[in-house]
This record gives structure tokens, sequence and C-alpha cells, in this order.
């Protein structure tokens, strides 16, 4: 009886504890509840929220010849069609230099007027002033090799010629450079003032300017050239073949409004143009863009574009 008895009792032990075994097993393999720490609201925020919580890092300042660049490269390239981007620029430029962006502003303006600009064939008009307020400003052309000048340069001097006997009391400036590639010591504005005396003109008249080999380069070193020894000059009359009036009235104007103390007053006005009337030429808006930016400063650039648009003649190469 006490073997039944100890047996039953040890029997009933076990089944005790495999009770008590399985209960723990079961409550091991029920869900705990998470806590929430802070390392872990920090990890379930939303991006945004951690962007904007985290220090933005200061913005670099924009540059003043980038926005310039851009600006002319997308009216060369779309015209009108960039005027929305271009009024963006124009406030980034105001933010960053205010000066600056109402020149441009100005050239701009009258980048968009001088395609419809009338054009005087031969002779300048009635009514300008016949005094030495008035410059004449013959543009030049690449010479031969030899340093002849080409048919066309004749030509626009023709015109010249006509424009001073019309205004005889008229300062004339030829402008520029070396581009005859047998003969460095030629240039255009060399030869052109030699067939000017050659044909009556009085020495006195005529001014040289024989360093520039650009459009852009005329304008710049003719208003140096003027403001700093003919101040009485403040009226000019633009003479070249008719394709190139427009941008040659665009570049010294646009010289004269950069230059100016006030950029609502420049001291030189482009009033008045005559022309050759060219049998064929022309000259794209793109090149007018590159000619925009080597007034800014931005030679490498300009010349860049000039030798992807340039359809008139060659140019020499960089110095």
């Amino acid at each position: 009886m006490k073997k039944h008895s100890i047996l039953s009792a040890l029997c009933l032990m076990l089944a005790l504890f495999a009770a008590l075994l399985c209960a723990g097993c079961g409550q091991a393999a029920e869900p705990q509840e998470a806590q929430e720490t802070p390392e872990a609201r920090e990890t379930q925020e939303t991006p945004e929220i951690r962007e904007s919580q985290e220090p933005q890092a200061p913005q670099e300042p924009g540059d003043p010849g980038k926005i310039i660049e851009e600006m002319v490269v997308d009216y060369g390239s779309y015209g009108e069609e960039a005027d929305a981007r271009i009024a963006e620029l124009l406030q980034e430029l105001q933010a960053l230099d205010a000066d600056a962006a109402a020149r441009w502003e100005r050239i701009m303006a009258l980048w968009k007027t001088v395609d419809s600009l009338p054009v005087n064939e031969d002779l300048l008009p009635d009514g300008l002033p016949d005094t030495d307020e008035l410059c004449i400003v013959a543009l030049g052309f690449q010479l031969e090799p030899d340093g002849s000048m080409r048919e066309e340069l004749i030509q626009r001097l023709t015109v010249v010629l006509n424009c001073a006997e019309k205004y005889p009391n008229a300062l004339i400036v030829c402008t520029g450079g070396g581009t005859a590639s047998l003969d460095p010591g030629a240039t255009e504005a060399g030869k052109m003032a030699e067939w000017l005396i050659e044909n009556g003109v009085a020495p006195e008249r005529v001014i040289v300017e024989d360093q520039s080999l650009t459009t852009a380069q005329n304008a710049i070193y003719t208003y140096a050239i003027l403001t700093e020894r003919y101040p009485q000059v403040r009226q000019l009359a633009i003479v070249s073949s008719d394709y190139h009036i427009a941008t040659g009235t665009l570049l010294f104007e646009a010289e004269a409004i950069l230059r100016a103390k006030d950029a609502e007053e420049p001291l030189l006005r482009v009033v008045s143009n005559a022309a050759w009337a060219a049998p064929s030429g022309s000259l794209s808006a793109m090149f007018q863009a590159g000619a925009l930016i080597e007034l800014s400063g931005n030679e490498d650039t300009a010349f860049d574009i000039y030798y992807e648009t340039y359809d008139i003649h060659e140019l020499p190469p960089l110095p």
C-alpha cells in the first residue's frame, strides 16, 4: 500500500510540474507590448519632419557673370520665348547687384529693338548735328592676307566718304585691328584712314582705333578713345554693311550703358546709321549674344560662340 501511495504522489507531482511548465511556455509565446523610447520616437518621424528640423546649409551666393551669361545665351537661342526666364534671372541679378541689373535690363530691352532699326542706304539722313559733337564710326572688315582691303571694306568706306562730305565737321573713327595673316603690320583702321585721307578727308578729322579684332572690341576701344580724348563727342553714327548695322548699334549702345556713371544717362548715344547694301551676309542672334558676353568681360565664352556661329569671315586666334 505504501508503494502505491508513494507512486501516486510522484505522478501527481510530475503532472503539476508539467502543467506549470506548459503554462510558462504559453506566456512566453504571447507578444509583449513594446516600450516606446525616445530613440524609437526619433526613428519613426517622417523624412519631411526630419529635414525641416535639420539646420539648413547656407546657400552659395550667385555669380553675376554666370547670370548675365545665361540670360544672354537664352535670348540668343530662343528669342522672346525666353522672356519669363530672363525676368527671373534679372531678379536674381537685382538681389546680387542692383546697378548691374539696371544696366542689363536696358541692354536686353535694346536688343529686342535693333533688328527692326531702319537702315539708311549709302548716306546718313538729314538733321544730325554738323559739329564735332557727331562722330561717324566706320566699322572695319578683315583684310586680305597681304594686307590690302577687301571689296566689302572699300564699299563701306565709300559710304563713310559720302557721310563725311554731307557732315564736314563731324569726326570719323576708323576701327579695326591687324587681320592680315601675311602682313602683321597692316591694320584695318590704318588702311581705312589712309584711303579716306587719299580721297580728300582732312587728316585731323580721322581717328584711328587699330587694336580691336571683334565688333565688341570695336565698341570697347572706340568708347575709351572718344571719352578720354574727344569729350565733345556725344552722338555716334554707325557705318558698315547693312547686315552689320543692328549688331554695331547694339554693341556701341550697350558699351555706353555699361560704362556710364548712371545707367539712365550714357555719355554716348548711337543716333543714326548708313550702310552699304551687301549682296549677302548675316549675323545671328547667337553671334550678338557672344558679343554681349564679350562686353561683360567673358572673352573665352564669347570666342567659343564666335567660332561656332561666325558666318562672315574667319577670326584670328586668341593671342
